[in-house]
């Protein structure tokens, strides 16, 4: 054990020997479970815990770094019975012989804590504790309802604290048992009950402090179910800030204690007046600078508004000036009027001059028209030849022997044809079937 210790010759210095005797430690002895009661602990400001433990006959100091002190729920405090599972060692800058906790809990709850892990591990992978499923809490709820023993201190601090905060919010007390046996039932039978009156808006789920023991029907499986699947939000407030229960996790809302569940159920009475106050302050101003407008607006209204004996005088002055007006207008009219007719009389007179001037030119073109009007030609014994083809002949030498002609009167058409250049005419009236093409 000890052949890496030189000669008696040599002599060791203290750091050497600490140090051999940190090794040997840790060698031989390890890891051990140890259980004592606490006598001394102090919490340093970088959160390690120091504390000594005791027996009938020796004590023993030990540290726990705050990285394993913060798994401690909750934390020990002076007398409490505990068992730890320690590293043995030595703190060599004084050669003090000390434990390095690992793992602490109170003496004999070994087997409850770990229950207390496990179902609190399958739960949670369950998604049962998820923020997803949390119910908000009502702001101003119309009730409150509290779930516990109509003896316990907690029910007390929470009727003090509501009566204090929210005097006007009514109370509803739901008994139950909040330790031993009977304690889960009576606790999922309270929730049952309160679900089932849909009375109040937020449930208080609160017991003093204890043990893991005293606390343990707030770890129950069905009743952590039950929180679950409330309708109702709860909040709970279950022993001290260091107590921690499975209703805690389940629940909408963990507050510290009983005391602080009350005062998160609802907002203080003093806070709501504050709020009405300002919120009728806003009102009163906005009010005011309404009231302000409209009065502005009925002054400007009231510059433009005027009463019928007004109206009925202004009228009368307006047709008292139109009839002046009238008045005035009158003999222009007249006068005006003469000049219309005599403009009119000599607009006639040089309309009829200047038709009569125009009248002998359009005789004399008239009658160089009727002198062209082949009508009035053939009217004096003419005719227009035509040929079969529909033209005019204008000399006997266009006319072939033997071809029908047409000859146009000034009353009726003719067929001829012709018998030889020297147009001798065969008069032969032309039938329906001989008209051309």
């Amino acid at each position: 054990m000890f052949k890496n210790l030189p000669e008696t010759s040599e002599c060791l210095s203290v750091s050497q020997l600490n140090a051999t005797v940190a090794d040997v430690l840790s060698s031989t002895v390890g890891m051990v479970w140890v259980r004592g009661e606490i006598s001394t602990l102090t919490r340093a400001t970088s959160g390690h815990l120091y504390l000594s433990l005791k027996d009938e006959s020796a004590s023993v100091r030990a540290v726990m770094f705050r990285s394993r002190v913060s798994d401690c729920h909750p934390l020990p405090v002076v007398g409490d019975e505990v068992e730890i599972q320690a590293a043995v060692g030595l703190y060599e800058p004084r050669g003090e012989f000390q434990l390095n906790i690992q793992r602490l809990r109170r003496a004999g709850q070994g087997s409850l804590y770990e229950q207390f892990q496990r179902l609190k591990d399958r739960l949670q992978a369950e998604g049962l504790f998820d923020s997803a499923h949390k119910r908000p809490i009502a702001r101003h709820p119309r009730a409150i309802g509290v779930i516990t023993s109509l003896g316990a201190a907690a029910l007390h601090d929470v009727l003090k604290t509501l009566r204090r905060r929210a005097v006007h919010v009514p109370v509803v007390i739901y008994p139950s048992l909040v330790q031993g046996s009977d304690a889960p039932r009576a606790l999922r039978m309270a929730l049952a009950q309160a679900n089932a009156r849909a009375e109040v808006d937020t449930l208080l789920l609160v017991r003093g402090g204890g043990s893991l023991e005293d606390l343990w029907a707030f770890n129950d499986e069905q009743l952590v179910r039950d929180i679950a699947a409330s309708a109702i939000a709860v909040i709970a407030g279950v022993g001290h800030e260091s107590d921690i229960t499975l209703a805690d996790f389940v629940a909408d809302l963990r507050a510290p204690t009983p005391t602080a569940a009350a005062e998160l159920s609802c907002t203080a009475k003093s806070t709501l007046v504050s709020e009405v106050l300002e919120t009728a302050g806003r009102l009163v101003d906005q009010w005011q600078r309404r009231f302000e407008r409209l009065c502005q607006q009925l002054d400007r209204l009231s510059y433009r508004l005027i009463s019928p004996s007004q109206r009925v005088a202004q009228q009368a002055q307006r047709l008292a000036l139109l009839s002046q007006r009238l008045g005035h207008a009158l003999p222009d009219v007249l006068r005006l009027q003469t000049a219309v007719l005599g403009l009119k009389t000599a607009l006639a007179k040089a309309m009829h001059h200047r038709l009569a001037k125009q009248q002998s030119p359009l005789d004399v073109l008239t009658g160089r028209l009727l002198a062209l009007n082949p009508e009035v030609i053939l009217s004096r014994g003419y005719a227009i030849v035509r040929a079969p083809d529909g033209s005019i002949l204008h000399a006997a030498s266009q006319a072939c022997e033997g071809e029908r002609l047409e000859l146009t009167l000034s009353q009726g058409t003719l067929g001829v044809r012709v018998e030889s250049s020297s147009c001798t005419l065969v008069r032969d009236p032309i039938k329906p079937s001989d008209k051309p093409g």
